[in-house]
């Protein structure tokens, strides 16, 4: 018996850290985010309920503070440094940049994460459109790539936020 449980408790550890909607959504895809040194620093994880996608971002950048602009950039690739392989923000509307311009948003507009003092923080959005839009955008040949900035992004000035340089990038893999 005390076998049994001691193998069940790590499951159970597991399925505590899964967030509400991590528990009804289904799976999509995920990106291992990384900076320009190759370390992984974050993950993020797209999910379908219904007819939408959300994103959930965490960061882990140790001894890193601070608010900080996240985007979906256009293209899959993430060479370091600087990242700028990523391409521009995925913006298949040909929209403004940012969630707060009366002229936009792009589809690769999403929140800023701010970090603790320990490094971490996240954030959660659901992206704009339909499942099936949200799904070709992002799994199309050319791949998407989800990027970290330097600074926050203010969520108007176009083309990007004005968040500063690519600090960490991930490409999106199908679940």
């Amino acid at each position: 018996m005390k076998k049994a449980l001691a193998a069940l408790l790590p499951l159970t550890a597991l399925a505590a850290c899964a967030t509400p909607l991590e528990s009804t959504a289904s799976p999509m895809g995920m990106a291992v985010i990384h900076n320009d040194a190759g370390a992984e620093i974050g993950t993020a994880r797209l999910f379908a309920q219904g007819d939408a996608v959300t994103i959930n971002i965490a960061l882990n950048m140790p001894g890193g503070t601070g608010v900080h602009g996240v985007h979906l950039h256009e293209t899959g690739t993430c060479t370091a440094p600087g990242f700028t392989s990523a391409g521009g923000h995925l913006n298949p509307a040909a929209r403004q940049h940012g969630m707060r311009n009366p002229q936009g948003s792009h589809l690769g507009d999403l929140p800023n994460v701010t970090l603790s003092a320990s490094g971490t923080g996240s954030a959660s959005a659901t992206l704009p459109g339909t499942l099936a839009a949200v799904t070709a955008q992002i799994f199309d040949a050319n791949g998407t790539a989800i990027v970290v900035h330097a600074g926050p992004d203010d969520y108007v000035t176009d083309p990007t936020g004005g968040s500063g340089g690519r600090i960490a990038c991930g490409v999106f893999q199908r679940s």
